[in-house]
This record gives structure tokens, C-alpha cells and sequence, in this order.
């Protein structure tokens, strides 16, 4: 049985359990799609761990991932974070700046891929969408995102990670339908929009098992 790690946000936590006897919750979100959709197909074949924790920033992801990660002994690492690192630094002036933001992603990767050589990892970009709320600060936010989306890109090519660019994929979304459809603050998915992340994880995935 292989075992795959989602590691992240709130995008990936979802509304997960963390009570007593709930350690293998997937939470309501594209994890939770991702795993059924596996698992039906290829029953007892993967075990689904997801650690997303709501307002995590890369700093935290780090901090924590030999517990909530390595001690897994993962087959796969699933990463969707950068976006709290610019809401943060808005909302309360502890971001992480783009700088710090890849150096300890990096540091993430690397140190990862040296305990576990033949580990696959799938990194997806963060994102961010048009909403009212965010309208004031706009341009900041969406430079800043930008950054790090470039930065995510970066490392998976230097470490030959999967790549799923998330913010394409809801721009091109949003062509077709409007956007708070998709993301509902312009953060935080929709079902429709946790389905979209589903089936690109899904799609990356079938890539690295070949």
C-alpha cells in the first residue's frame, strides 16, 4: 500500500476532524475527491493521510512536517500553500515575504527528498481570485501571489516535482463561469472548485505512477 501525504492550508484541511480517533479524516475538499476517486478505482492500493491546517503558512508547514509528513514514511507529498503567506502579512503584518517564502519551501523539498530519494511530489500554485473583499488591495495581492506562484514553479523544476498551476487553471475557469462560482472569498473553493483541483491532482498523479 503506498501512502499519500496532503499537506497545506485551509484549501486542503477543509473542515477536517482533529478529534481523538479521526487521524485518517480527508476533510470535505479535493482530498476527499482525490482519495474516493483513487480508492474506488483501485480499492486498498493507497492510504490518504491529509495535514492541511487552516491559516498555515510555509513556516508552519515546515516546522511540522517531520510529524506531520515524514513519520508517514510517504510514498507521495501533495503541497498547495503560499497564499496565507500574503493574506498574513495584510491582515496582520506576519506574512512571509517571497524571498523567505521560497528559501523555506525549498528547504522543504530538499530536506524531504533526502530522507526519502524515491519520493514523488506534487506541488501546486497558489492562487487567488477577483472578490469584493479583496477588491481594496487587489494589485498587492495579486503581485504577491504571483511571486510565489513563480517560486513554486521554480523549485519543481529544479527538484523535477509535478507541477499543477492552479491560478491558470482557475483563470481559465473563470472565462466560462463567473468567478465566485468557483472560489467563494477568492480564496477559498467552492465544490466546483475543489473538484477542478481533484481532477488536475488526479491528472498530475497519473504522470508520476507511470
Amino acid at each position: 500500500m503506498k501512502t499519500v501525504v496532503f499537506q497545506g492550508d485551509s484549501i486542503t484541511d477543509c473542515g477536517r476532524n482533529y478529534g481523538a480517533g479521526m487521524r485518517k479524516d480527508i476533510g470535505q475538499g479535493y482530498a476527499l475527491i482525490t482519495s474516493a476517486k483513487l480508492s474506488y478505482k483501485n480499492p486498498g492500493k493507497y492510504e490518504f493521510y491529509n495535514r492541511g491546517i487552516s491559516g498555515n503558512r510555509i513556516v508552519d508547514i515546515y516546522a511540522r512536517i517531520k510529524k506531520d509528513c515524514w513519520n508517514f514514511n510517504p510514498d507521495v507529498l501533495s503541497l498547495l500553500a503560499g497564499i496565507n503567506g500574503v493574506l498574513h502579512e495584510e491582515a496582520e503584518r506576519n506574512g512571509v515575504d517571497a524571498i523567505r517564502f521560497e528559501k523555506v519551501y525549498e528547504m522543504l523539498i530538499e530536506d524531504t527528498i533526502e530522507r526519502f530519494p524515491n519520493i514523488k511530489i506534487i506541488l501546486m500554485s497558489p492562487f487567488i481570485t477577483r472578490h469584493e473583499s479583496r477588491e481594496e488591495n487587489w494589485d498587492y495581492l495579486y503581485s504577491e501571489t504571483q511571486k510565489r506562484i513563480e517560486a513554486v514553479e521554480r523549485i519543481a523544476r529544479k527538484y523535477n516535482c509535478a507541477y499543477i498551476p492552479l491560478q491558470e487553471k482557475f483563470d481559465e475557469a473563470i472565462k466560462k463561469y463567473p468567478d465566485v462560482e468557483w472560489v467563494a472569498d477568492g480564496v477559498h473553493p467552492n465544490p466546483i472548485g475543489h473538484q477542478l483541483i481533484a481532477e488536475a491532482w488526479i491528472e498530475a498523479f497519473k504522470e508520476i505512477e507511470k
